[in-house]
């Protein structure tokens, strides 16, 4: 199958995440793996500055975001040609915790193909070029949190 016959879905959304539907979305009757990471939102973050989190209000440029998006599946498709489907989907609104915020799932006929490396390399991905933006509210106060990516020009 050529890449722009097999299933590609990017998104952002305001409605909750279904996992099975977008899963059955990108399985083919080849598949015989799918890799999926879901993100979450913590309620207590351990790691750094240790914080308790009420919600997070996520935002985005969609039209932009979903731009991004088609360009990571595009550089999976580029780096994994056997990844047969392919879901990247970011949540945003007010989002409590134990929600899942964002879900990537990649698919291929086996295991060991590298559809593993394929979803890490999507949500790395996304979190590095896709622009969304997220608040963090605490019982001490609001936050925005910045990511590491900086656009280069024509990006």
């Amino acid at each position: 199958m050529q890449p722009s016959n097999l299933p590609t879905i990017f998104s952002i959304t305001e409605s909750e995440l279904d996992l099975n539907d977008l899963l059955a979305q990108v399985t083919l009757t080849s598949t015989g793996a799918a890799a999926i990471f879901a993100g979450m939102v913590r309620g207590e973050t351990k790691r750094g500055d240790a914080h308790q989190t009420e919600y997070l209000e996520y935002e985005s440029y969609v039209p932009m975001a979903e731009s991004k998006m088609k360009q990571v599946a595009d550089e999976i498709r580029e780096r994994w040609p056997v990844v047969e489907g392919i879901a990247i989907v970011q949540r945003i609104g007010r989002l409590y915790p134990k929600t899942p915020t964002v879900l990537i799932i990649c698919t291929a006929a086996h295991r060991d193909t590298g559809v593993f490396d394929a979803a890490r390399y999507g949500i790395d991905r996304l979190k590095e070029i896709v622009p969304v933006w997220k608040k963090e509210v605490g019982p001490d106060g609001e936050e925005w949190v910045e990511g590491d990516y900086i656009p280069k020009p024509g990006e």
